[in-house]
């Protein structure tokens, strides 16, 4: 467990750099042939806070960033991560510095930092806040802000403010020669240069520090001295601090007493061999984990062991902050360890990596489901209406939807992309917690995918925030050869879900094609787990008894503990068939939620379409029974609408 501060403290504040670094997706190329990117936050303070938080302690950053997009960015995401961002300032004046970078080979990658006159550098006195840092048990400075005048000011008083009030102060050393002005633009991945000014900079901190962290190069500049044995004991002559060597593969030594002439006397923490997949990011998850043990209180050699797992998740994945282990997955692997030298291929691991750092949370969700096709194609054509103004009519249920949820936690939808593109601009402007999309081809089974059989291609340009949805007519009494040819294409989905980052809802209806008993839905789930298929939410028929949902409880807490749950579907039932329904699932947590549709629509949807009512008769229509519905839920769990 972290150490308890006072009530509200912080445990550490990282000071210094705030980048959206542009990653080169193409592996084994040079940055001149990258034909795409993926972003996320960067810079080796802010990476650390995200690092730090995602183990348990309460981070902050203190930092700019420009008045810009990429600068909400940068504060938005760290706010998702849990870091405290009262000490991000905007500055109206400068952009949010960025990084290019690719995997060029194995420890190779070639980046350009696009920093000239950044937002970070502009950092001054102004912006640090004695209270700010006072609140906080630790802080951490970092060298690339020691380089500029006003920045290195900045640092200093936090410095002292820390000093002043009994605070810890590490330092990380974080040396990049073209950001001192010692290399050029194109050598951002540059390590070391020696300059005498860059160490008569850093040697001024080191005695105001209680841990130093750099590699050998960095050791080296910090020190002024030419070797690393030489340069470690020049720390120790100005600064009683831990110092912690970072080796690379070879993990890292802690030197917290008297230098002796051996190297190798300090203290270890264990090592994991590890695939080398990508350098960049893996000290700052390093110091990530360190600090975890450090601050928690834990021995250096626990410190350390926790330090080098950190660094091994990040040298095994492509990105920084996004890759770094939360603490469930950091004891996980120290526990179970991996088979896989590369991180990054061990499901059990990345499914944990996954659960662990979705967007929110979601405890309960009420969602007016309007992603049918076929039905509404049937309404249109039964009143000889238009097809196309289908369209119109998704706008107008979502615009019902939001008369319901107005902008409240726990609001979402489903909508299509064949009839509802429209619809999904509407619903953007409206606040809702969620957004689900079918895949599927309405009705086929077995199951297709509507567009396209290459799925991931379809699902590279949709929102991050969007949930993949897919209906598959699955029975656990299905023919073999039918149940395989199913399972085929849930594995594709699910495996394309990971691989662009989206969240996945897979719908199961039995009842349709077979008799629905207490462990019907139970073992079809089984089945589907045991193909190592672990979807965020389930949308499962309504059950006969309470059994069959004990029974499904089980199997999904013993498969997946970090599934978001299952939410209800409606198959067009009236309303107080659907208000049984929930009133069933009182007991079951496991129940989080509904997505009904045809119940809320149909018989808006057969008159507008007919032109029996208008726009707002319409809306106010399904706005009555999706807040009827949002009621019967509620009440069924003893709350009331907020």
């Amino acid at each position: 467990m972290v150490r308890a501060g006072e009530p509200g403290q912080l445990d550490v504040i990282a000071i210094g750099r705030a980048s959206v670094d542009l990653y080169g997706q193409q592996i084994g190329s040079r940055l001149e042939d990258i034909a795409s990117f993926t972003k996320a936050v960067g810079g080796c303070p802010t990476n650390i806070s995200v690092g730090t938080a995602r183990l348990g302690l309460r981070s902050a950053l203190l930092t700019r960033v420009g008045d810009e997009q990429m600068g909400c960015f940068i504060r938005e995401q760290l706010a998702r991560e849990g870091v405290n961002v009262e000490g991000v300032t905007t500055d109206k004046e400068r952009l949010t510095a960025l990084v290019l970078l690719s995997v060029e080979d194995e420890g190779v990658s070639p980046m350009i930092f696009v920093r000239t006159d950044c937002a970070d550098m502009a950092l001054s006195e102004a912006d640090v806040d004695e209270a700010f840092i006072a609140s906080s048990r630790s802080i951490i400075v970092t060298g690339t802000h020691f380089s500029r005048p006003n920045t290195e000011a900045a640092q200093l008083k936090a410095i002292r403010i820390a000093k002043a009030h009994g605070r810890k102060v590490a330092f990380d050393i974080d040396y990049r020669p073209n950001l001192w002005g010692l290399a050029g633009h194109a050598e951002g991945f540059e390590r070391y240069v020696k300059s005498d000014v860059v160490s008569a900079k850093m040697r001024q901190i080191l005695p105001d520090c209680d841990l130093i962290v750099g590699t050998e190069e960095e050791i080296m500049i910090a020190s002024g001295a030419d070797d690393v044995l030489g340069s470690l004991k020049a720390i120790r002559a100005v600064s009683n601090a831990a110092i912690v060597l970072k080796r690379g593969a070879k993990g890292c030594i802690v030197y917290d007493g008297p230098i002796s002439d051996d190297l190798e006397d300090g203290i270890v923490g264990k090592g994991f061999p590890i695939e080398i997949y990508n350098v960049l990011g893996a000290g700052d998850a390093f110091m990530s984990g360190l600090l975890r043990g450090w601050l928690g209180g834990e021995s250096f050699e626990t410190a350390a062991t926790w330090a080098n797992a950190c660094g091994a998740f990040a040298v095994s994945r492509l990105l920084c902050a996004p890759e770094y282990p939360t603490f469930e997955e950091m004891q996980f692997f120290l526990k179970n360890g991996s088979k896989h030298l590369a991180l990054r291929k061990d499901e059990a691991i990345n499914h944990i990596h996954w659960a662990t750092t979705r967007r929110g949370d979601i405890p309960s969700l009420m969602a007016f489901a309007c992603d049918h096709r076929m039905q509404l194609e049937e309404i249109a054509r039964k009143v000889n209406a238009d097809g196309s103004r289908i369209g119109d009519f998704k706008v107008l249920a979502v615009k019902a939807a939001a008369r319901v949820a107005k902008g409240r936690e726990g609001y979402g939808m489903l909508l299509d992309e064949k009839h509802g593109r429209s619809a999904m601009f509407e619903f953007a402007k409206h606040g809702f917690s969620w957004l689900g999309r079918p895949v599927e081809l309405p009705g086929s089974r077995p199951l297709r995918f509507e567009f396209s059989q290459d799925i991931g291609s379809q699902l590279i340009d949709w929102p991050v925030d969007h949930c993949i949805k897919c209906l598959c007519f699955y029975h656990p009494d299905d023919p073999e050869h039918l149940k395989a040819e199913q399972q085929e294409k849930l594995r594709a989905l699910f495996d394309a879900s990971r691989r662009v980052g989206r969240e996945l809802l897979v719908e199961i209806i039995a009842g349709k094609h077979g008799r629905l008993e207490d462990d019907t839905i139970p073992r079809a789930l089984e089945e589907i787990f045991a193909l190592g298929i672990k979807p965020d939410w389930w949308k499962l028929e309504p059950q006969a008894s309470s059994a069959a949902w004990a029974n499904i409880e089980a199997v999904i807490e013993k498969n997946d503990p970090w599934c978001r749950g299952v939410v209800l579907l409606g198959l067009d039932a009236p309303q107080a068939e659907l208000e049984a329904a929930f009133r069933a699932t009182a007991n079951a947590p496991v129940v989080k939620g509904f997505a009904v549709g045809r119940t809320l629509f149909a018989d808006a949807a057969e008159k507008w379409l007919s032109g029996k009512i208008d726009d707002e008769a319409a809306i106010s229509d399904m706005a009555h029974r999706f807040e009827s519905l949002t009621d019967a839920w509620l009440a069924a769990r003893g709350r009331k609408a907020a």
